[in-house]
């Protein structure tokens, strides 16, 4: 069954939402106003939207140091988010845990991670304990095609399979692990294939579609609520700017003309083409969209910058263990 048109219309917000984020937290990145790195999302927009826009509430999902965009997708709300990013006490961890550890426990978003592959022991842990508590809901996990060269990988996929727990693989394949083609790094075309070795099933998916990466996650979940155990869906997609940040910083490890054919193929672009073809939008409905989600991240970024630094005598609150003198 087609997305109807309320569907379509989840997706494409999403989508801008996330784009429109991740821009702006490159910009005040360069800016030197937000510490550390952020390893933005930008291009890889349709798997995260077409992913979650399937989920239920009671869904949850882990994530990967290039995890804004989860959170985005799964409802995060901007204001915490770019309060997080920025070091505030108002975010998500309050200010603690930065782009590579923000989570939502509330949202069911179980972390990002900056932790190659540290993603994928926490999603299988949720799915044993949803199994154990005789739950239908589904873990889902989003990780590179790097990730799969890793043992965390092959672990949790093993024990996912084995054990017939209710967790979805999501590999967003980019291409690139930091600054490696994956055509150096692996002697197969498709990451897909690796999911055979532990008996699990396993699809292709537009990456760059987000109606095909919906159309592919509702029959996994499916199945996967019906306790027949887990699903690898590898999602070819791209990301458009460097590794973390936005300039290459000298690194050219990608022609132009390489990201200019995948720029070609954007997702948002091609979403927004067919709503109008179709007469599910005009372009004063496309341009509204955007305009409102514009001044949702204008007003996160007032919302962040207005925010106080965390107070130094709360930097052991929230700590599980401290050091014996």
């Amino acid at each position: 069954m087609k997305p109807d048109h309320q569907i379509i219309d989840d997706l494409h917000r999403r989508m801008v939402r996330i784009r429109f984020f991740e821009e702006a937290a490159g910009r005040l990145f360069e800016a030197n106003k937000i510490p550390g790195f952020v390893h933005l999302y930008v291009g890889q927009e349709a798997v995260a939207a077409g992913v979650c826009v399937a989920l239920r509430a009671d869904d949850q999902i882990s994530s990967t140091h290039r995890g804004h965009g989860h959170l985005v997708a799964k409802g995060g709300d901007l204001d915490k988010m770019m309060a997080e990013l920025m070091g505030k006490a108002t975010g998500y961890c309050q200010g603690k845990g930065g782009s590579m550890h923000i989570c939502d426990l509330e949202l069911n978003m179980l972390g990002a991670n900056g932790i190659v592959g540290g993603g994928l022991p926490i999603a299988v842990g949720a799915g044993f304990a949803n199994k154990y508590r005789g739950n239908d809901t589904v873990s889902v996990v989003f990780f590179g095609d790097g990730t799969t060269n890793i043992g965390a990988f092959h672990e949790a996929a093993n024990m996912a399979a084995a054990l017939k727990l209710p967790v979805l693989f999501v590999c967003e394949n980019n291409e690139y692990a930091e600054y490696t083609a994956r055509s150096r790094t692996m002697a197969i075309d498709d990451v897909v294939e690796r999911a055979a070795a532990y008996g699990m099933p396993g699809r292709v998916v537009d990456g760059m579609n987000a109606i095909e990466v919906y159309e592919a996650t509702r029959p996994a979940l499916e199945t996967i609520r019906a306790g027949e155990g887990p699903t690898f869906l590898e999602c070819k997609t791209y990301r458009y700017f460097n590794h973390h940040g936005i300039q290459t910083l000298g690194m050219k490890y990608r022609s132009d003309d390489e990201v200019a054919e995948w720029r070609e193929r954007d997702a948002i672009a091609s979403l927004e083409h067919r709503m109008i073809a179709d007469g599910l939008a005009s372009d004063a409905d496309i341009a509204a969209t955007r305009t409102a989600v514009l001044a949702e991240v204008d007003e996160a970024i007032e919302f962040a910058e207005a925010s106080p630094l965390p107070d130094p005598a709360d930097l052991l609150a929230n700590v599980y263990t401290e050091a014996g003198e």
